[in-house]
């Protein structure tokens, strides 16, 4: 194993473009791609927000502590995890004992522009989305910044946004060959 084969976990609030960044830069860096939602809906068998529905956001978030520590190869990923993955107590540890960890980032008034028209994200099924983004937003942001790397993605072009990952990812990946 070499250093550059390490995981890659893109971390977030949600509309930050976890997802869109992850997979361009796995791509470059010959990695696979995995969206830590996606993997969760395909070992269930069903979406994120019926899981959330049926069986409330506690079980999803074991299940996301179960993808975080076996769901997935332990070498040559780049994951985009789902919001809230690393909020749980331990959860951020986790990943950084299996990767490198970086947090996508902008500001609240774009996440609500990129955001308030989906209908796949459970969190923002309630009468009034917005406020509730401001009020998750505010209650993540300093675990957000816990992760150390921080990238905005706010008003940056997408080749731009993954060139800056990659570039950390590399100088992040050197500094564990020493």
């Amino acid at each position: 194993m070499t250093s550059v084969d390490i995981n890659l976990y893109l971390v977030g609030f949600m509309g930050t473009g976890k997802s869109t960044v992850g997979r361009l830069v796995a791509r470059q860096l010959g990695f696979k791609f995995l969206d830590s939602d996606h993997e969760i809906e395909r070992a269930q068998g069903r979406p994120v927000g019926k899981i959330f529905a049926e069986d409330g956001e506690t079980k999803f978030r074991a299940l996301e502590r179960e993808f975080a520590e076996h769901g997935h190869p332990a070498l040559q990923c780049v994951v985009a995890c789902g919001g809230g993955l690393v909020v749980p107590p331990g959860m951020l540890e986790l990943l950084r004992s299996r990767g490198v960890v970086m947090c996508l980032h902008a500001p609240i008034d774009t996440i609500i522009r990129r955001t308030m028209h989906t209908t796949h994200r459970p969190l923002l099924q309630v009468e009034n989305p917005e406020q509730r983004l401001r009020e998750l937003y505010a209650q993540r942001e300093e675990i957000y910044r816990r992760t150390g790397t921080i990238v905005l993605t706010d008003s940056r072009p997408l080749r731009e946004i993954a060139a800056h990952v990659l570039r950390v990812y590399r100088l992040e990946t050197a500094h564990l060959k020493k």
